[in-house]
């Protein structure tokens, strides 16, 4: 009769641990399962991508400053950035962008997109959007 205690675990699904480094006799002693000796053998130890295959794909990757996909677009700037940072007249260029940190120093693009508000008159000198030029220009703003 099927109880609570009498209930077991199928036939192969419990494993008994592996214990590892408990002498010889253990039959996992001397190098504890770890192969041979010498580098791979320590923690760590381990010759990397180069030797398992990735070596095209470590020299096609750039060696500085990680990685940056060639065909990624210009970064977007929404108008409510434009509210928040810059003052009524001031130009909205690439370096001022930079200088107000809407921008990484990497960045070599921008494109203005409509999402907020804006209310003050700005010189828009970066690509936008119909929506947000129509935005500029309707609170007497200027786009080149």
């Amino acid at each position: 009769m099927l109880q609570v205690h009498t209930i077991k675990a199928a036939y192969g699904a419990k494993h008994r641990v592996k214990r590892v480094g408990r002498g010889n006799a253990s039959g996992h002693g001397t190098m504890s399962t770890r192969g041979g000796k010498g580098q791979t053998a320590r923690s760590g130890g381990s010759r990397g991508l180069a030797q398992k295959g990735f070596r095209r794909l470590m020299q096609s990757a750039p060696k500085l400053r990680g990685f940056k996909a060639l065909n990624s677009g210009p970064v977007e700037v929404y108008l409510m950035d434009l509210e928040k940072h810059f003052a009524a007249g001031e130009t909205v260029d690439l370096k001022s962008l930079i200088e107000k940190h809407l921008l990484s120093i990497n960045d070599t693009s921008a494109k203005l997109v409509l999402k907020g508000d804006l209310t003050k008159k700005l010189i828009v000198a970066i690509p936008c959007t119909k929506g947000a030029a129509e935005k500029v220009k309707a609170v007497g703003g200027e786009v080149k």
